[in-house]
């Protein structure tokens, strides 16, 4: 990471958790450990000992893959964005929203709402990059700021809504992390850690630039194709 001369600087966000959610993620190593082998784990609850840490932030930890009965990260990103009041901050190295996270953004932006996503501007995939493009027109237009982060690859995952509620995980912001892969978040609902998040996401904004209205309006013709091609292929990357 950040040895590679194509991306650089790798620009990556992560949490540390002490205390009784940690118990929460040794279950979902149980609850994985399971659906891969077929096997229980016996006296997996003797594994899980006391925590004598005291709890200072409220910590939800999420999972959901192709073994969860519903989407619950996407679930929790699409509560997060539907109930924002003042700011919806993400970060995330893919971007292709399914239908109710698209629709959610561009009624926060129209609502008022500071909507804005950080991805990088140096892809790994480009069928992902191509594809992440060709879902900003509208949003654009409904008043969503879009950047491209140039320092190197942006690999965070994080969602920052108004002063309370954040998230930090495994989960792009598309629609493979929402159905086919195991993916595992952290919601934590404290303002002091919102408030570091947001610092540290102004902070990447001095290395970004904007994607605006005029220089989205002004792609070739064969980055239009590319993206087209890229959008049919959006479920599956």
């Amino acid at each position: 990471m950040g040895l590679s001369k194509k991306f650089g600087y790798w620009r990556d966000t992560h949490i540390k958790i002490k205390g009784s959610a940690i118990s929460a993620i040794q279950w979902q190593f149980f609850v994985d450990w399971r659906f891969a082998s077929g096997e229980e784990i016996k006296g997996c609850q003797s594994y899980i000992g006391e925590n004598s840490y005291q709890d200072e932030v409220g910590i939800q930890i999420v999972s959901s893959g192709p073994d969860s009965k519903w989407p619950s990260i996407k679930d929790g990103y699409l509560k997060m964005i539907s109930n924002a009041e003042e700011r919806i901050y993400i970060e995330t190295p893919y971007f292709i929203p399914d239908d109710s996270i698209y629709e959610a953004l561009k009624i926060a932006a129209l609502s008022g709402v500071d909507v804005r996503v950080m991805m990088p501007n140096k892809p790994d995939h480009p069928f992902i990059y191509w594809a992440s493009l060709s879902y900003i027109g509208d949003l654009l237009q409904a008043g969503v700021k879009f950047y491209v982060y140039e320092r190197g690859f942006v690999h965070s995952k994080v969602l920052i809504m108004d002063q309370d509620v954040a998230s930090v995980g495994t989960a792009n912001l598309d629609i493979r992390s929402f159905k086919l892969n195991f993916e595992i978040n952290a919601f934590l609902y404290d303002r002091q850690i919102n408030n570091a998040l947001g610092d540290r996401f102004y902070n990447d904004l001095a290395n970004c630039k904007e994607i605006t209205i005029e220089s989205y309006s002004k792609r070739s013709n064969l980055v239009k194709i590319k993206e087209s091609v890229s959008r049919l292929l959006s479920p599956i990357l």
